[in-house]
């Protein structure tokens, strides 16, 4: 199984947003960074992602959702309507991608940056990197793990 991390500010979507979707599901859309487009793509139905909220008073992750749809064209970047339009993008070959992700969890213990900065196992952890601003990344399973663990939850 691979793991990811994907970034959203908790005032446009949450993870208790996604939560009270229908069946708790809803597509990743609106990314517009080739690299992140790049993870997503590479992503497989039943991967598991953490929720970081990111832009806020105190980001940090949240829970854990899973990848339940994989990569496929964004349709807002065809939506001259949508803020995520791309009048570039072409329908004979979409620039962007959305994955669909399913909510499975909210952390009982939410996970700072602070506390991810002061613990051992995420020393080289990518979100914890200089510069790093990309809204999707990879992530090792001994990260997710010591994640998962700093967050209180087994899953």
């Amino acid at each position: 199984m691979h793991y990811w991390l994907m970034k959203s500010e908790p005032d446009v979507f949450s993870l208790e947003h996604l939560r009270a979707k229908p069946q708790g599901t809803a597509p990743w859309d609106g990314v517009r960074n080739y690299q992140a487009r790049n993870f997503m793509r590479a992503m497989q139905v039943g991967n598991r992602m953490l929720f970081h909220h990111s832009s806020c008073p105190e980001p940090g992750i949240a829970g854990v959702a899973e990848i339940v749809g994989a990569a496929r064209p964004d349709p807002t970047q065809f939506d001259p309507k949508s803020e995520f339009f791309d009048p570039g993008a072409k329908a004979a070959d979409p620039r962007w991608s959305l994955v669909d992700v399913r909510y499975l969890a909210t952390f009982p213990k939410f996970v700072s940056l602070a506390t991810m900065r002061e613990t051992a196992a995420l020393k080289d952890f990518r979100l914890l990197w200089p510069g790093n601003r990309l809204s999707v990344i990879p992530v090792s399973p001994a990260e997710y793990k010591a994640i998962c663990k700093l967050g209180g939850w087994k899953g």
